[in-house]
């Protein structure tokens, strides 16, 4: 299989506030409309995906975050793309959320993710930081 022209390297934020975690859910002018994500947006060349992730999180929502531990990147093969996720966990540091691409935000405690219609990609995403979680939980 040939690398494909509609591989997209994408970061993603898992913001943390108050043991709740942020979703956000795609406009439906957007791909993949109305599926909840993590958001974050496609690194340009020479970006980080640290600087990546707070560019777009300013773009997106209009908050400074500060960016926290990485995760393993995740790729999922869409019909017409394919797209991989390289997560961070963040928070906040300054700026309240203003929508300027998605539709909705939410905020979830870390067993209710699984309860939205997720993008297929975040999904990878979702498990390994819910064991990660869990695994943090049992040795406290």
């Amino acid at each position: 299989m040939s690398p494909s022209l509609n591989h997209l390297h994408v970061t993603c934020a898992i913001i943390e506030r108050d043991g709740l975690v942020l979703a956000a859910r795609r406009s439906a002018a957007m791909s993949l409309p109305l599926k909840w994500e993590f958001p974050g947006g496609k690194i340009d060349p020479g970006e980080s995906p640290e600087e990546c992730l707070r560019r777009e999180l300013v773009e997106e929502m209009g908050i400074h975050v500060s960016v926290g531990k990485s995760f393993p990147p995740s790729t999922h093969h869409y019909p017409t793309f394919t797209v991989t996720l390289h997560p961070f966990v963040c928070s906040i540091q300054s700026g309240e959320i203003v929508l300027h691409e998605h539709a909705a935000v939410t905020w979830l405690p870390l067993e209710e993710l699984h309860t939205l219609d997720w993008a297929e990609a975040d999904v990878p995403v979702i498990e390994y930081y819910q064991r990660g979680c869990r695994r943090r939980r049992g040795s406290g």
